[in-house]
């Protein structure tokens, strides 16, 4: 066998399927507590959390009211993909999720690099949960008169930046009510926080509690861990459904025009804050073992968790933006934001509450998920034989739950949270374009092995060729320019974030000096924000403003290979589509799993090009550790069956 055959080596499903029996009848395996009921109240759980009461905020300002179309597209793609994930989990019902329908479709290297992305999705994902949930923790008991320290409530990276640039822009002459609220509590934790000689005591302190109370409870039992859960989904469906009520009173339709004031590129800007809204479902197919009957219950769980939630999304995000203009959303805690701004506090304080047991939900699941796929991983040899260790008593993986903690808090203490948002959603894309594209390789495979449940057939020989001309139609006669962007160079202007970051403080100092001449009740309105007033500014107004600054182009524009980079993703999303056209008119594939690849590919060809970078650097480690460990010690590599 060669070097090449070796890496693609693929695990048997029987084998697999007997080793996990196994573990079972010898007492190492883990107990089968879970019904449909309790898969679907998990995938809710692991659903309704950030999304719904964080990110959907930003979502809402960067594309209006239309972000229900964003909604509506992300659930398409996560439903498309959760029928695939369903077949797999109906053929394969063991432990392991994407990794395992990996190693059986396409090999194990494919298989440890989708297991090593997941870590994105769950440990590293669970960074950005625990920091939202701390913000709405801190905020409740401000509320309730009890004031957390600045330092007490950040990390250090954030705090030091934030009161570099702070301090930079006091200097420049702005006043204290000039910075934004996240700079002015950056600014506060640095100057208070307590010394150790020269090293700032500056931690998120709620945030690393509230994770090390719940890896405990995932060390204890899935027992205790459903039934927390189901508790909690209770909860925040009632506060949901109450929002809806309560809301829909103080709809102003007005705020629904413009429907879509930023066009299809502000919509599609909210793609990383809207799908951190979905991902965890997936997670329901790390629990196959755990369930009674997962061939049956796990499809189904998945369908309904994800239809349900997606109701819920699109109600909640017209009822948000007809309250109040999409411009006043992009805020850390936006449902409790609108009620307090129609005089209903109390309301807000309610939210406010559900909103940090539905994201303790979140974080729940996602610690549920990680060390079932690394105590897969070390079953296979792929890891050390300590990650598949279950405990005696509380029979859990108890190794990896630690070691799932660990990941969890000490990036915490130093890594802001905005930057793993896109690299979890990288990763969790990645996952779901692989299992899709792993069904699309079972129905090409002769004679390939099948599970209880099959995917809906619709031959895509034809029509996914013909929807793919009809929605380049569509889009080169509806949105020409943004659609044909990445066939040409021309610079473009910088989106705010980069905008701002790139400026420095006294550049910005004359920009807000020249804004307040000519729009100063525009900016008056922003709060003097600069970067909230060119946020809120129509697409041609915001370019506008962009090249009338008195700064050097090389501060508002972005050229040449810079401004390529980022244009690289869709020339890969491109070519993928008009292959997956040449192999559907060839193998007569079926459609949902190939618009289910399509849809997730397309999300991440949304996602920049430095998330892309930081992604694959990530996988470039992870192949570093394959390589120096998993692939001398896979069971596989030394001839071993599956422990039968």
């Amino acid at each position: 066998m060669s070097f090449f055959d070796h890496l693609f080596r693929k695990k048997n499903i029987d084998d697999a399927i007997a080793t996990a029996e196994q573990e079972s009848i010898h007492g190492g395996g883990l107990q089968k507590n879970l019904r449909v009921v309790d898969l679907t109240a998990l995938g809710i759980a692991a659903i309704i959390g950030a999304g719904i009461f964080s990110t959907i905020g930003s979502a809402s300002y960067n594309g209006g009211p239309a972000v229900v179309f964003l909604f509506i597209f992300t659930a398409l793609a996560c439903g498309f993909a959760a029928f695939a994930y369903a077949e797999f989990a109906s053929l394969i019902p063991v432990s392991g999720s994407a990794y395992t329908y990996s190693y059986v479709a396409f090999g194990e290297l494919i298989a440890w690099i989708i297991g090593w992305a997941l870590i994105m999705e769950y440990a590293v994902g669970n960074i950005t949960v625990a920091v939202s949930w701390s913000g709405y923790f801190t905020g409740l008991c401000d509320s309730a008169g009890w004031h957390i320290p600045a330092w007490a409530t950040v990390d250090y990276v954030s705090a030091k930046e934030g009161f570099e640039t702070a301090g930079g822009l006091l200097k420049a002459g702005a006043a204290v009510s000039d910075l934004t609220d996240a700079q002015r509590e950056a600014y506060a934790a640095w100057t208070q926080a307590p010394q150790i000689g020269n090293l700032r005591a500056i931690l998120d302190i709620p945030a690393i509690v509230m994770s090390i109370l719940i890896t405990a409870l995932v060390y204890v039992g899935i027992r205790e861990s459903k039934t927390t859960a189901n508790l909690m989904v209770v909860l925040k469906l009632i506060v949901v459904v109450l929002v809806i009520i309560v809301g829909v009173f103080y709809v102003n339709t007005d705020n629904w025009h413009p429907f879509v004031p930023n066009g299809f590129g502000g919509v599609m800007a909210g793609v990383s804050s809207v799908f951190f809204a979905y991902i965890g479902f997936d997670a329901l197919s790390t629990m196959a073992e755990e369930s009674k009957n997962a061939q049956r219950d796990l499809p189904r769980a998945m369908i309904y968790s994800i239809i349900l939630c997606t109701v819920l999304y699109i109600i909640i995000a017209l009822v948000l933006t007809g309250m109040v203009s999409y411009k006043e959303l992009n805020v850390n805690d936006p449902l409790a934001y609108v009620f307090s701004k129609i005089n209903l506090k109390w309301f807000s304080g309610i939210i406010a509450v559900s909103a940090v047991v539905a994201m303790a939900g979140v974080f729940l699941v996602f610690q549920l998920g990680q060390p079932r796929i690394w105590m897969t991983m070390s079953r296979d040899g792929l890891l050390p034989k300590r990650f598949s260790h279950i405990h005696p008593k509380f029979r859990t993986p108890d190794f990896s739950t630690v070691i799932t903690g660990l990941f969890v808090v000490i990036p915490m203490l130093f890594i802001p949270s905005d930057t793993v948002l896109n690299l979890c959603s990288m990763g969790t894309l990645f996952a779901f374009v692989l299992v899709c594209a792993g069904v699309l390789k079972l129905q090409m495979t002769p004679d390939a092995p099948r599970g209880k449940f099959r995917t809906p057939y619709a031959n895509a020989k034809w029509l996914f060729p013909a929807m793919l001309l009809g929605m380049m139609a569509f889009m080169f006669t509806s949105y020409p320019k943004e659609t044909t962007d990445w066939l040409t160079n021309e610079r473009e202007a910088f989106v705010v974030e980069d905008l701002m970051s790139g400026m420095p403080e006294q550049e910005i100092a004359r920009i807000k000096t020249q804004i307040a001449q000519s729009d100063s009740a525009g900016l008056a309105a922003a709060g003097g924000d600069l970067a909230a007033y060119l946020g809120g500014l129509k697409a041609e107004d915001y370019h506008s403003a962009v090249a009338a600054m008195p700064v050097d182009d090389a501060l508002k524009f972005e050229s040449g290979w810079n401004h390529f980079q980022h244009k690289i993703p869709m020339w890969l999303f491109i070519f993928t589509c008009f292959y997956l056209a040449v192999l559907s008119f060839r193998h007569n594939l079926s459609l949902i799993p190939v618009l289910g690849l399509v849809f997730c590919f397309y999300m991440m060809a949304q996602i920049p090009f430095k998330s892309w970078l930081g992604f694959f650097i990530w996988l470039a480690a992870g192949l570093v550790i394959y390589f120096g460990y998993g692939f001398k010690n896979s069971r596989l590599a030394r001839g071993k069956a599956l422990n039968i």
